[in-house]
């Protein structure tokens, strides 16, 4: 669907450049930008070689076991059926200290190796949970999330963040006075979307077991 978005998005600015005799700022334009999201990549592809160094330092350290050891409670609370042992509780944990920290490149495989244990939990429990008969999909059968799947996924996007790296990256490559301007209204902006995201999750969990 996005692939269309923007195929048209792009049509229609040719379109509208052409019929307006606009054409070559079009052009310059598309090359501008063409150069400056190369730069842009750099930047952030050095920020990002950075702070995923720093995590995996942290790792290796012993800092994440202990801060995973903290969360135990939080996490428990959050996913109240999910086993005190399960390897899930680690990778969840250490993806939700990657977003507090603003890391969304380092919290990506922590959270593909969530959902896969979350699976794998699952299927454990003789719940393969297929919706349909794949009529509608190509003869494709798709698995229903389970809800320790929603509850994860929901925290994963409403994470707080105490230090926005990413926005910090943009505003300083875009040139910001204070880039770090943005920490504030962004602990706010997040710690309020998790506190929503908590509730909507556990308001949920209840009336499903209701």
């Amino acid at each position: 669907m996005l692939n269309y978005i923007w195929a048209a998005m792009i049509i229609l600015g040719v379109i509208f450049g052409a019929v307006n005799g606009n054409m070559k700022e079009v052009t310059e334009a598309a090359l501008d930008s063409a150069g400056e999201a190369v730069s842009l990549c750099i930047a952030m592809a050095g920020v990002m070689a950075l702070w995923v160094g720093l995590m995996e330092i942290a790792e290796k350290s012993g800092l994440i076991l202990k801060l995973t050891y903290k969360l135990s409670p939080f996490i428990s609370f959050m996913f109240p059926n999910l086993p005190k042992q399960h390897k899930a509780r680690d990778f969840i944990s250490m993806n939700i200290i990657a977003n507090v920290l603003g890391l969304g490149w380092a919290c990506t495989p922590a959270g593909l190796k969530a959902m896969e244990e979350l699976a794998k939990l699952e299927e454990e429990r003789g719940n393969p949970a297929y919706l349909g008969d794949g009529k509608g999909t190509g003869g494709k059968r798709e698995r229903i999330a389970s809800n320790e799947m929603c509850t994860f996924l929901i925290l994963n996007i409403s994470s707080l963040q105490l230090i926005p790296v990413n926005m910090i990256a943009y505003r300083q490559q875009y040139g910001s006075v204070n880039p770090a301007g943005i920490i504030g209204p962004a602990i706010v902006a997040t710690f309020i979307s998790t506190l929503v995201a908590v509730v909507y999750c556990k308001g949920k969990d209840r009336r499903r077991r209701g």
